[in-house]
């Protein structure tokens, strides 16, 4: 247990020079097509924050940013960077969140979606905690029908020396989450993750943006 713990954190503390490494474009996309819809003085909620990469150019453009993960460590980096205005330790698997119904005026979630098999209450509680038609800016992996929607990395890609499984949506399956949940998809658009320093090994991702609606849509 002890060399877990060891190897997450080390983890931990490379993740932005990795991110750096491998050209990890995640949070530049998803600002580029949530940027219409924001304003300066707006909150928003960045779930699975980590060290703040997803969330940053929302700072930059004026946002207020609250950032919520299960790693201390990460949060502490996180803090260090000195442009959010609330973290809170939390585990996404546990419901409901600690804030109150329609408390952001958006939600993001840059790198956390691809560990979950089933997004429905996630999505859900997103809703919960949105006001007004916010939206719900995020990244899954990526998959096309008949492919396996369960994907093992190998110890040697992970770089904590254990497999990790993560998991693809088809687009299809993303827009029916949200149409249940109460969303509407208004954009998406599909990349590749690199998963080594060498840019060899690739994880189809997708980005997307939905606004909350109000059920007359």
């Amino acid at each position: 247990m002890q060399n877990q713990d060891d190897a997450d954190r080390k983890q931990e503390n490379q993740y932005d020079e990795v991110a750096l490494a491998t050209g990890w474009q995640g949070p530049a996309l998803v600002f580029r097509l949530a940027s219409p819809t924001l304003e300066p003085g707006q909150t928003i909620l960045d779930i699975g924050i980590g060290t703040g990469l997803g969330s940053e150019r929302f700072a930059q453009a004026g946002l207020h940013v609250h950032g919520m993960d299960i790693s201390e460590d990460m949060l502490e980096i996180c803090r260090g960077k000195g442009f959010t205005v609330g973290l809170v330790r939390h585990d996404l698997r546990i419901f409901p969140y600690p804030y109150d119904t329609a408390s952001f005026n958006h939600v993001v979630s840059t790198g956390v979606f691809q560990f979950f098999s089933d997004l429905d209450r996630i999505f859900l509680e997103v809703h919960r905690i949105l006001s007004g038609e916010g939206r719900f800016i995020f990244i899954t992996g990526d998959r096309r029908p008949g492919e396996p929607c369960e994907v093992v990395v190998g110890p040697e890609q992970t770089g904590i020396g254990v497999p990790v499984t993560m998991f693809h949506h088809t687009r299809e399956q993303i827009e029916e989450w949200l149409v249940k949940t109460g969303f509407l998809l208004e954009n998406s658009a599909g990349f590749v993750v690199y998963m080594d320093r060498e840019q060899s090994e690739t994880f189809p991702v997708r980005a997307y943006v939905a606004r909350k609606v109000d059920g007359e849509d």
